[in-house]
């Protein structure tokens, strides 16, 4: 028999998940999630080799090093030589590269604001409140 727990594991999940995809979906669909995560790590992280990059995403170093070359044609991440190591390459978002993450946040946000405003004050007073939780449970996978 399901807990209280596991029924808000189960409902948490499906939503969050759900909502994530649709957000993602509706802002600018030539970038898969993978490029955009990645960019996203080269804004937050800084420049990193694509070793690094391939293990943080969880996907072999040849699909990352394709995924880098992508996003170097289309001028949003450039190669530059790893000065601790010469013979290595670190990736680099561009001006570009982060010009394109902001006006995905930005796209997102104006999804959620249409989708906010269909909620009564309730609503959105709960979701407001539950926030605090929600950086909490984000914090914890930053550890």
């Amino acid at each position: 028999m399901a807990t209280a727990a596991d029924t808000l594991i189960e409902d948490l999940e499906l939503n969050l998940v759900r909502l994530a995809h649709s957000l993602l979906r509706g802002a600018k669909p030539e970038l898969s999630r993978t490029a955009t995560s990645v960019l996203a790590l080269l804004r937050d992280d800084g420049p990193q080799r694509i070793t690094e990059l391939a293990a943080r995403e969880a996907v072999a170093q040849p699909s990352m090093t394709t995924l880098v070359s992508r996003l170097e044609r289309y001028g949003l991440v450039e190669r530059r030589e790893d000065p601790a190591d010469r013979r290595a390459v670190l990736a680099v978002i561009t001006g570009e590269g982060e010009r394109v993450l902001t006006e995905r946040r930005r796209a997102r946000a104006a999804a959620l604001s249409e989708r906010l405003e269909r909620l009564d004050a309730d609503e959105r007073r709960a979701l407001e409140n539950a926030v605090p939780a929600l950086q909490k449970l984000n914090a914890e996978e930053n550890r």
